[in-house]
């Protein structure tokens, strides 16, 4: 599964994967516990790969800061969200050192470390992967086949006659005393 098509909605806990569009809504289902809800349009959903985090430089992609969890705890689960705000901040300060303490929210940086924790515990591999994007640039550019169009030829058959439809016809209305009683 990619982590582009994972997503979170805002006043919702947890991640969800989108499993259906209904007429209003889009059906989702919790990555944690697999059920399914609506997620309507007056919902604020974002993918994975939607969401950045802000740094001193640049603003990096949260997939990419999942991606240096997971080769810092080596795909195990990392500290709990519920941990001391300090602990959090300076475990993220360890993989991620010039991320902008001061827009980076309490709330968020909470988030970052539960959507690591159920991603790792649902199995959902956090590490996209680049071998299959290395293996079709380097195979050989298919050669095209050799197909040669076939050249209209002339019919030389008895031409058919077009037949012409006329609307059909309906009776004249009646009238007055041709109604009859």
């Amino acid at each position: 599964m990619n982590l582009n098509e994972i997503i979170s909605i805002t006043g919702r806990p947890g991640l969800f994967k989108v499993v259906a569009q209904g007429k209003n809504s889009v059906i989702v289902e919790s990555i944690v516990d697999k059920k399914r809800i609506p997620a309507h349009a007056s919902d604020r959903i974002s993918t994975l790969g939607d969401i950045s985090i802000y740094t001193t430089d640049e603003d990096i992609k949260l997939i990419e800061v999942l991606e240096k969890f997971n080769d810092k705890y080596e795909g195990k689960a990392c500290p709990s969200h519920k941990e001391e705000l300090s602990k959090l901040e300076s475990t993220l300060g360890e993989i991620l050192p010039n991320y902008d303490r001061e827009r980076v929210y309490k709330s968020d940086l909470r988030k970052i470390f539960q959507w690591y924790n159920i991603l790792i515990n649902a199995g959902i591999p956090i590490v996209e992967k680049k071998e299959k994007k290395k293996d079709s640039k380097e195979t050989e550019p298919k050669k095209a086949s050799k197909t040669t169009a076939k050249k209209a030829s002339p019919k030389s058959g008895p031409s058919k006659s077009v037949k012409t439809v006329s609307a059909k016809k309906s009776a004249p209305t009646k009238v007055g005393s041709q109604r009859g009683k």
